[in-house]
């Protein structure tokens, strides 16, 4: 338990995010300390911080990266070099939000069109332009909004980043870059590679509602050097016997020129899928 001084003789409590489960656990009456009590310390007030949807899936979401990158520094099968994280903040416009961008547009044009009719606002001779524009861009922005499919995250390593250029394979990159942007229409990422490996709804397939969600991706380097990039799947109605019977089919989707390795995940419902490549340095050059 820490504390953060928010105002003078006054102190916000906090939890450490992985050794208490801030989220998990119920609110408790915070004390105050009396000023008739006799002690050394000065008067202090407790402020009391309420919990919101948003700041718990906040922490889940920063608890299950933080368990994740822990998990792959504790792996047996992972090198052990330069393990710093390289933050994905290159910019493109696929990991932009059209639908952010055209409600706000749209709602802006409407806004500021309304008050121009109504002479609130100046530019009452502009006011039919914008309701005329505003308003189909409101619309498709919220159709976009609707159907939008936000990007995983991903975790990549220094020594696998320096590998990237010369061992991943095209499909590899493909399936890099297509999770880490935002998609439209789709219902869940990988959607058609996971329909063909699981089968839904087909003899010895699985459910469509059971169908596992990508949660995360990372990049990382075996201990023999091999380039590695990690699928780390949700699946609550799924085994690992499950993943392992399909791991020759993830291998011939994903390939030429990968090896699929399943296991299982830090968490009770999380499975990892490791699309291992197997070019090198040296067969790359030399083709080339």
């Amino acid at each position: 338990m820490g504390s953060i001084s928010a105002a003078p003789g006054t102190t916000v409590l906090f939890s450490n995010l992985r050794r208490h489960s801030l989220y998990n656990r119920r609110h408790e009456n915070l004390p105050v300390v009396s000023s008739s009590q006799p002690s050394l310390m000065p008067k202090q007030r407790w402020l009391y911080v309420p919990e919101t949807r948003l700041l718990k899936r906040e922490i889940l979401k920063l608890d299950f990266i933080v368990r994740a990158a822990d998990s792959t520094s504790s792996s047996p099968s992972v090198a052990s070099g330069d393990r710093t994280l390289i933050p994905d903040d290159e910019f493109t416009l696929a990991k932009i939000s059209f639908g952010v961008i055209g409600l706000g547009l749209g709602v802006s044009l409407l806004s500021y069109g309304f008050g121009a009719y109504f002479n609130i606002l100046p530019g009452s001779e502009w006011s039919a332009i914008m309701l005329t524009y505003g308003f189909p861009l409101a619309i498709i922005g919220m159709a976009l909004k609707y159907a939008e499919l936000k990007p995983v995250p991903c975790l990549s390593y220094s020594d696998a980043v320096k590998l990237r250029e010369s061992c991943a394979t095209p499909i590899l990159t493909q399936v890099r870059n297509d999770v880490t942007r935002y998609r439209y229409g789709d219902e869940q990422h990988l959607e058609e590679a996971l329909k063909r490996i699981f089968q839904y709804g087909l003899g010895g397939g699985i459910p469509r509602r059971s169908a596992p969600i990508l949660q995360l991706i990372r990049e990382e380097v075996l201990t023999d050097g091999r380039y590695c990039l990690v699928l780390v799947f949700e699946a609550k109605a799924l085994t690992l016997s499950d993943y392992e019977k399909r791991q020759g089919k993830f291998t011939s989707f994903f390939g030429p020129d990968i090896t699929a390795e399943v296991g299982k995940g830090e968490s009770e419902n999380l499975y990892e899928v490791r699309l291992i490549s197997n070019l090198s340095t040296n067969s790359v050059s030399s083709t080339s």
